[in-house]
C-alpha cells in the first residue's frame, strides 16, 4: 500500500504577497476552481478580515472538494482565544480547516513579539484547543521553525507539541526566510520524527531564497513528512514559494516518490497542469517562463541536430518524462545548429510531409542559416519558420498583399490639456485584386498612447476582406525587442508572440534597422501563419 501524501496551496494566500501580484475576488474564485479540479487536499483562501478581497473570496465560494482553509495567527497574549477579534474574523469564514501561524523561534518571540516563551506557548495551545472546540481542523504553521530549531531545538519541539497536545492535525515546519538548504531540512525532520512528533501530522512549508524549495520539500517527505505546502508557479513573498507545478508531477513520476506515495491527483488531472500554469500566467499578465520545468514551451525543446536525431529514434534519450504527461508537447526548434533530422521532424509537426532527398530540405536549411547570419532567429519564432519553409515548398497561399503602410507619431494637448502622444497607422493591402484601407490610432479608452506597433496591428487587423473572421481572435500578448549589433548600423530583431480564440499560441520574428519595420514584418508573419492554419492549403 502507497502512503498518502497530503498537497497544501497556498497561491491565494502566500502567493498573494508577491510583488506586484493582487487578485481579484473573481480571480481567486477561478483560481481555485481550478486547483479544486487538478485534486489538491486544502486550498487555502487567504485571510479573512485582513482585506475585503479575501473576505469576499469566502463569502461567495462555494463546495469544493478540497478542503478549504483559513489563515490566521494565533491568539494575542493578554486576552482568551474566546475573545480575540482578529481570530474571530477568521473563525466566521466557516471554513472546515483553519491554518495559525505561530512563533516557533525563541529570539522571534521575546524580540518581535515582546512576551515570554511560556506565554507564547500558551498562545498556541489555546488557539489550536479553540479551534478544535469550534469543530475545525486545527493546522498550526511554525514560523522560523528550522532557524528556531538550529537555535533551540527543545523549544521548537515544544511549540509542535502544545499545538499537537492541543488537538491539531498538522504541524507544519516553515522555512520562513527560505535560507535551509535540503540536506538541513531533511535531517531536522527526522530528528523531528525521532523526537516523537509523529510523520503523518507534518507538512513542510518552504520559501525559494537559495532556489532549493522544491529539493527542500522533495527532502522532507524522503525524511517523513506528510503534507506539502506550495504555490502555482512558485508565487511567493520575496524569491517565491515552493512551485507545485513542479513539485506534483516529480511527487507522481519519479522515483522513490512514486513507487511509494499517492497523492489526490490523478494523472488525468496531470496532464492538465500546463493549462492551469499558463491560466495563472494569463491572471497575471506575464509571459510564461519558457524553461519552467515540466510545463515550459522549452521544457521537452531539442535545439541541436545530435538531440533532435536521437529523439527521432527514442524520445527517452533525451527526455527524462513523457511531456504529454503534463500536457506539454515536444519542439524540435530550427537553428543555425540545426541537422535534417530537425528538420524534418519540425516540418512533420507542421503537417508538412517531405519526403528524404527532396532538395528543398537543403535550401530550407540554407535559408535558415542564411537568415540568421542576418539577425533573425528560428529557435523560439515556429511559426515564422513554418512559413518560410512552406515558401521554399511552394506551399504558402497567397492571401493578400501589402502595397504600403505609414506610421505617424503625434504630440498634442488632450482634453484634460495635458501633452500626450498619438499614434495612428495607415496600412493599405490588397485582397482578391481589391485594394483595402485601413486606418487605425493606439489610443485606448483611458486615453492612453500604446504606440505605433499597436496601431499597425490594429490595422492591419481592421479589414482582410474574404479573411476577417478568421484573424478576428487573434491578439498579441508579448513583444520582445533586441539589437542584434551596436553602433550607427543596429539591427533590430522583434519576436512577436500572439494567440488566438482555440487557446493557440505562437511566435512570429522580424529583423531590419528600423524597429517599425521588423515589427511589421513580425505582425504579418503572424497574421499569415493564423490563415494557413485555419484556411491554408
Amino acid at each position: 500500500m502507497k502512503e498518502r501524501l497530503y498537497l497544501y496551496d497556498t497561491t491565494l494566500r502566500d502567493g498573494q504577497q508577491t510583488q506586484g501580484v493582487q487578485f481579484s475576488t473573481g480571480e481567486k474564485l477561478r483560481i481555485a476552481a481550478a486547483l479544486d479540479a487538478l485534486g489538491v487536499d486544502y486550498i487555502e483562501g487567504g485571510w479573512p478580515g485582513a482585506n475585503p478581497t479575501d473576505s469576499a473570496f469566502f463569502d461567495e465560494v462555494g463546495q469544493t472538494r478540497a478542503r478549504m482553509t483559513a489563515f490566521g495567527m494565533t491568539k494575542r497574549a493578554g486576552r482568551s482565544a474566546e475573545n480575540d477579534d482578529v481570530l474571530a474574523a477568521v473563525l466566521n469564514a466557516g471554513t472546515g480547516a483553519v491554518c495559525l501561524v505561530g512563533k516557533s523561534h525563541d529570539y522571534h518571540v521575546t524580540k518581535a513579539l515582546g512576551v515570554t516563551l511560556d506565554e507564547n506557548l500558551e498562545n498556541i495551545r489555546a488557539s489550536m484547543a479553540h479551534l478544535v472546540a469550534q469543530g475545525r481542523e486545527a493546522l498550526f504553521d511554525a514560523e522560523h521553525f528550522f532557524d528556531g530549531y538550529k537555535a533551540n531545538p527543545g523549544y521548537a519541539l515544544d511549540c509542535l507539541r502544545v499545538a499537537l497536545d492541543a488537538g491539531a492535525r498538522w504541524v507544519v515546519l516553515c522555512d520562513t526566510n527560505g535560507g535551509a538548504l535540503p540536506h538541513e531540512i531533511g535531517q531536522i525532520v527526522s530528528d523531528v520524527i525521532a523526537a516523537g512528533i509523529p510523520g503523518a501530522s507534518l507538512g513542510i512549508h518552504t520559501h525559494n531564497d537559495t532556489d532549493n524549495a522544491v529539493a527542500g520539500s522533495l527532502a522532507a517527505v524522503l525524511a517523513g513528512a506528510r503534507q506539502v505546502q506550495g504555490t502555482l508557479n512558485g508565487l511567493g513573498e520575496r524569491c517565491g514559494n515552493a512551485n507545485l507545478v513542479s513539485l506534483i508531477p516529480s511527487l507522481m513520476l519519479k522515483e522513490p516518490f512514486a513507487s511509494q506515495f499517492e497523492t489526490g491527483v490523478s494523472l488525468q488531472a496531470l496532464s492538465g497542469l500546463r493549462r492551469i500554469s499558463q491560466m495563472l500566467d494569463d491572471i497575471l499578465n506575464r509571459v510564461p517562463t519558457k524553461q519552467a520545468p515540466y510545463v515550459g514551451a522549452s521544457a521537452f525543446a531539442h535545439k541541436a541536430g545530435l538531440h533532435a536525431s536521437a529523439i527521432l529514434k527514442d524520445p527517452s534519450t533525451y527526455e527524462h518524462i513523457a511531456p504529454e504527461l503534463v500536457g506539454n508537447e515536444r519542439i524540435i526548434p530550427m537553428s543555425n545548429q540545426a541537422g535534417q533530422s530537425n528538420l524534418r521532424k519540425r516540418l512533420t509537426e507542421a503537417g508538412l510531409q517531405v519526403e528524404p532527398g527532396n532538395p528543398a530540405l537543403a535550401r530550407i536549411l540554407d535559408r535558415v542559416k542564411e537568415r540568421e547570419s542576418e539577425g533573425y532567429s528560428y529557435d523560439t519564432a515556429q511559426a515564422s519558420f513554418e512559413l518560410l519553409a512552406r515558401d521554399e515548398l511552394g506551399q504558402l497561399p497567397d492571401f493578400f498583399e501589402v502595397k504600403r503602410y505609414r506610421v505617424t507619431v503625434e504630440r498634442r494637448k488632450n482634453k484634460y490639456n495635458r501633452m500626450v502622444s498619438l499614434s495612428e497607422a495607415v496600412v493599405v493591402v490588397k485582397v482578391d485584386g481589391e485594394k483595402k484601407l485601413s486606418v487605425s490610432e493606439s489610443m485606448d479608452e483611458e486615453g492612453c498612447d500604446r504606440g505605433p506597433v499597436n496601431a499597425l496591428s490594429k490595422a492591419l487587423a481592421k479589414d482582410l476582406g474574404p479573411y476577417q473572421d478568421v484573424i478576428d481572435d487573434m491578439r498579441l500578448v508579448d513583444f520582445k525587442v533586441r539589437i542584434t549589433q551596436g553602433g550607427t548600423e543596429a539591427v533590430t530583431r522583434v519576436t512577436i508572440d500572439s494567440e488566438d480564440g482555440k487557446g493557440r499560441r505562437w511566435s512570429t520574428v522580424g529583423v531590419s534597422a528600423n524597429i517599425v519595420d521588423a515589427s511589421f514584418e513580425a505582425l504579418l508573419d503572424a497574421v499569415r501563419w493564423k490563415l494557413v492554419r485555419d484556411r491554408g492549403l
